[in-house]
Parts: C-alpha cells; sequence; structure tokens
C-alpha cells in the first residue's frame, strides 16, 4: 500500500496542478519547454494576446514553474527545471493512451 503524502505536501501538489490545468497556461508551458523565450516570441506561438500571457506568465513565475532572465530591455522566460518537461510528458502520455 502506498503511503499518502502530509497535508502539506498534498496541498502544495494540488496548487501545483491547479495552476498548471489552465489551457493558456499549458501552451506557454509546452512554448518554452525546449528553450527561452521573449514575450512577443510566447504570443506569437500561443496564439493569445500579450495582456493574457504576461498575466498567465506572472501566474506561472508565482508557482516557481516558470524563471526569467532580463537582457536590457527584454525579459526572456525559461521553465525552472526538467520536473516541469517530465510532467508535462507523463501527462500528454497518459491522456493519449
Amino acid at each position: 500500500m502506498s503511503i499518502i503524502p502530509d497535508n502539506k505536501v498534498l496541498d502544495k501538489m494540488e496548487s501545483l496542478l491547479n495552476v498548471a490545468s489552465d489551457f493558456t497556461r499549458l501552451k506557454i508551458l509546452y512554448s518554452i519547454s525546449d528553450t527561452e523565450k521573449s514575450v512577443s516570441d510566447i504570443i506569437k506561438e500561443v496564439g493569445a494576446s500579450q495582456s493574457l500571457v504576461s498575466h498567465q506568465i506572472k501566474v506561472l513565475k508565482k508557482a516557481n514553474l516558470v524563471t526569467s532572465r532580463k537582457e536590457g530591455t527584454r525579459v526572456f522566460y525559461k521553465l525552472a527545471d526538467e520536473h516541469i518537461v517530465q510532467l508535462l510528458n507523463v501527462v500528454y502520455e497518459h491522456v493519449t493512451e
């Protein structure tokens, strides 16, 4: 029998899955899954407005799923770590079986 994580860990897991469960956020995560990109690059790939993409990136950053790097006036975004790619892959494989 599996051991159930404690409530604090379950709460963090729930929050992470809730943040990642948004359609636009998923598209953003996929957009930056292989390389860092600016908001304008993400907008082109995702097909959403600048304000929507910026807002969703803020949510993803707050959840520690995305990090940023500033170069002059441009900001580049990338996934926080390899675990997010693994999470996307597992969910993708599960739903496409």
